[in-house]
């Protein structure tokens, strides 16, 4: 699959975690096989792919709440250090953090894997103008949590 660097980058952008990012990805890849027959030739299959990533954690999010956490214990195995994606510094990465879903997601998929405002609408499932305000107002969001950096 040519997508399942960028799928496994966006998905542990969105869950910090490499065991939740690999559970994520496999989850969509599953999915992605048992809806294949619904999936349109020569429609946009990266959009589609992120769709379907968007929708399996948002799934994961409401059985999180439900079900009782687990923490990870120090010393418990060896250490993985953190992916290094295309974002760079530590500073980046600790304010798309405090971005809200919704915001980290959009900024995330437009500033990071570059697809249009009208994909971005169909993968998130909203308008385009809500694209463009939440856009807006994470990236306003990330200039301020840099101390005004661009």
């Amino acid at each position: 699959m040519p997508h399942l660097k960028s799928l496994y980058g966006t998905a542990y952008r969105m869950t910090r975690s490499q065991a939740d990012a690999e559970d994520l990805v496999q989850e969509t890849c599953l999915r992605a096989l048992r809806s294949f027959d619904r999936f349109t030739p020569g429609t946009n299959v990266r959009a589609w792919l992120f769709t379907i990533l968007r929708r399996a954690r948002v799934d994961a999010l409401r059985r999180q709440g439900r079900s009782v956490v687990t923490v990870e214990l120090e010393g418990d195995g060896p250490a993985v250090p953190p992916a290094q994606g295309s974002l760079g510094s530590s500073g980046l990465e600790g304010a798309l953090l405090g971005l809200s879903e919704a915001l980290r997601s959009a900024v995330l998929l437009r500033d990071v894997e570059g697809f249009s405002y009208q994909e971005i609408a169909e993968i998130l499932e909203v308008p385009l103008g809500t694209v463009m305000s939440r856009l807006h107002r994470g990236r306003a969001a990330l200039r301020q949590a840099l101390g005004g950096e661009r």
